[in-house]
């Protein structure tokens, strides 16, 4: 029972879908939360399974992305991006079919740090799960030279003073080869590609303003950790070079009550093989019951 929803945060329409259990009466509610570049559709898997396990599920765009309004388009904002969490969890609370005591919030990426940051400034949110969470760069990128890190350091720059003069965004490629101005230029950047659009339409766009990288840098969810008072579980590949299990380590042990699973595999797993997902959605799917029947 998927059904088109939309919410207005701080004057900017949103646009979701949420996913309601077959059963009836008051139901926990997960509001998922995409990564840096990404949309809503790559988590209608996540959505499902969590429908199936009988909690609602609110997943939903970001301001400037896929099916929701803002200008310019493709322009990561971490301020209004938390706008908008917070707005869906309003949105959720006060949905006749969810419970608003209930409200658990769920991150991948960015969306990871995004979910930990919202949840520490509202005591209601009952747990979180950050999926492969950013928590700060990496000292250095592998496989990045140090004439690619100056471009792309370049391209930031020259969008961030783009934007305070009003002017268009100035654009790169999200994903690319080595050697290519991108936010991230890998030898992986097809499969990477694929990851992101999956096998038919999709919302995804291989375009982005790079002006959010210079506000990520001086992003510290990990701070934001120190004042969860909600369980938090942080779900982590061994080896992933996009955001590293030390990073991730990092944001569980900062928070009062937070534990890290480590799984097998790599950063693509969480988006690309399903008996992977199996696994770890239910392990999240007992964390969530766990933390709130202890609450």
């Amino acid at each position: 029972m998927r059904s088109k929803v939309s919410f207005s945060a701080a004057g900017v329409r949103c646009t979701g879908y949420l996913q309601l259990p077959a059963d009836s009466g008051p139901r926990p509610c997960v509001v998922l939360c995409h990564g840096f570049s990404g949309t809503m559709d790559r988590l209608f898997d996540y959505a499902e399974r969590f429908a199936k396990a009988g909690f609602a599920a609110l997943v939903f765009d970001y301001r400037s992305f896929g099916e929701s309004a803002g200008e310019p388009r493709q322009v990561p904002d971490i301020r209004g991006q938390l706008t908008d969490i917070r707005a869906a969890v309003t949105f959720a609370r006060a949905h006749e079919r969810i419970d608003a005591d209930r409200v658990l919030l769920w991150g991948n990426s960015l969306g990871g740090a995004h979910a930990v940051v919202a949840a520490a400034d509202d005591p209601r949110i009952a747990a979180v799960v950050a999926q492969i969470p950013f928590n700060g760069f990496p000292r250095q990128v592998e496989g990045r030279k140090a004439w690619e890190t100056a471009a792309l350091l370049g391209a930031i720059l020259w969008d961030r003073m783009r934007g305070m003069a009003g002017m268009r965004p100035y654009y790169i490629p999200m994903v690319g080869r080595p050697g290519e101005l991108a936010v991230t230029a890998t030898p992986e950047a097809d499969h990477h590609i694929r990851t992101l659009t999956g096998d038919g339409e999709t919302l995804w766009r291989n375009s982005i303003a790079p002006r959010a990288l210079l506000t990520m840098m001086r992003y510290r969810p990990a701070e934001s950790a120190a004042r969860l008072r909600c369980p938090l579980l942080v779900c982590a590949a061994a080896d992933d070079h996009e955001t590293p299990v030390a990073t991730s380590r990092a944001l569980a042990d900062a928070a009062p009550h937070g534990e890290l699973r480590v799984y097998p595999g790599t950063h693509f797993s969480f988006y690309t093989d399903p008996a992977f997902r199996d696994t770890v959605v239910a392990d999240q799917i007992g964390f969530y019951r766990r933390a709130m029947a202890g609450a």
